[in-house]
């Protein structure tokens, strides 16, 4: 796709909503040295009116901006497809308020759209949590809830209760599948009946993912061909890459339909394999997701993550006592620099940065964001040359700040 430039004809739209022309009075007009619109990264304009993006364009805009940028970056607001809380909220613990913090805390660094991701759970505590957070899938303040668990494999159970985990039970999984709040469910294709639990997921419209599995390249192919299109925190809590058996990784990044999660945080997965997952898989397959947990832009010390405590030291989470890594505390705009960070140059950087951390997820998603052109949603990330957050807008209005 190329950028649409300034003037000429209104050219239909993602979700149906039709450009307008950019020279309106009822446009807001952004213009600064770097735009990172489809197909091109330099100088540019991004014009905003109502809730919609109606045009953007390289160079000046045909009029005087209304907001000129200067040296900042414009990008589309992030969207995270993993994320169990931040700012000291949780999406776990069955409270509509505290789940409304822990959006608010992303959004103001530039995560305009995420889905609520709970952990490994009882039924009655599964239930609770999702009934919580309905309301907010409703209004759109969420994309929708992410079930990681509690149907994992107990050897790659990660930072989950594995007392709790279990196979799926098609009436529970229906269940929470009926309440229309379910938008993914990561789970072990080699439990019992797990295949099964694919195909409920899938056909009910949410995204299956494989993830903390021991299932070898087989089952997992098995797996993908029954409907996930996601795979889960790539690397972390699946059996690992092997020349005889290639394992998970291997089956979710070989296949065209799948989506891969990568916690680009610089610690879940070393930066020299997430250029091996970009030259296998592509920008375009590879989401970039904070799976931040309450600790999330909070000080060191104590913290919980479902019914498990959490140590979170020198900004790293552990399960206390036993140590594995539990989630992180990285938000989406630092998920952005480090991949910027990790790039051979700045343009290049900025241009995949915007795919992972946008374009890819929500095209995953099916949302009409992600992208700076005509039509979508006025989702809109204001970038300092030093990648900072200055300024966050979505659906066209600017976003408070923490």
């Amino acid at each position: 796709m190329t950028p649409s430039s300034s003037v000429g004809g209104h050219r239909p739209a993602p979700g149906g909503h039709p450009a307008r022309p950019p020279v309106g009075g009822d446009v807001v007009v952004l213009a600064a040295d770097t735009v990172v619109l489809p197909g091109s990264c330099g100088p540019g304009w991004v014009g905003l009116a109502g809730e919609r993006i109606v045009a953007t364009g390289i160079g000046r805009p045909p009029r005087p901006a209304d907001r000129e940028l200067g040296a900042a970056v414009v990008v589309p607001g992030f969207v995270d497809l993993h994320v169990h809380g931040g700012g000291g909220a949780a999406y776990t613990t069955g409270d509509p308020e505290e789940a409304a913090r822990a959006v608010a805390f992303h959004r103001a660094h530039g995560t305009t759209t995420t889905l609520a991701s709970l952990v490994t759970a009882t039924p009655e505590m599964l239930r609770r949590a999702v009934a919580a957070l309905a309301g907010l899938v409703q209004e759109g303040e969420i994309a929708g809830v992410h079930l990681e668990g509690p149907w994992l494999a107990e050897g790659r159970c990660g930072a989950h209760d594995p007392v709790l985990l279990r196979d799926p039970d098609p009436a529970e999984l229906d269940a929470l599948l009926g309440t229309g709040a379910i938008r993914m469910v990561t789970l072990a294709p080699e439990r019992e009946g797990g295949l099964d639990a694919v195909r409920r997921v899938a056909g009910s419209g949410a995204l299956a993912a494989v993830g903390h599995t021991d299932a070898g390249y087989g089952l997992v192919r098995e797996a993908i061909e029954a409907g996930a299109r996601v795979g889960t925190h790539l690397f972390n809590a699946m059996a690992p890459l092997h020349h005889r058996e290639p394992g998970p990784a291997a089956a979710l990044l070989g296949d065209p339909r799948v989506t891969v999660e990568l916690v680009t945080d610089g610690l879940h997965v070393h930066p020299a394999l997430w250029d091996l997952v970009l030259a296998s898989a592509g920008p375009s397959r590879v989401a970039a997701v904070s799976d931040a947990i309450v600790a999330a832009g909070m000080p060191d010390g104590r913290y919980r993550l479902g019914e498990l405590d959490v140590r979170v030291a020198g900004g790293v989470a552990r399960l206390a006592g036993r140590g594995p890594i539990a989630g992180s505390t990285a938000t989406g705009d630092a998920l952005f620099r480090r991949i910027v960070d990790n790039a051979s140059d700045r343009t290049s950087g900025l241009v995949r940065a915007v795919t992972m951390t946008a374009s890819t997820p929500a095209a995953t998603l099916g949302l009409d964001v992600g992208v700076l052109e005509p039509g979508r949603r006025a989702d809109v990330v204001v970038l300092s040359p030093e990648l900072e957050v200055q300024e966050v807008y979505r659906r066209g209005s600017r976003v408070r700040p923490m």
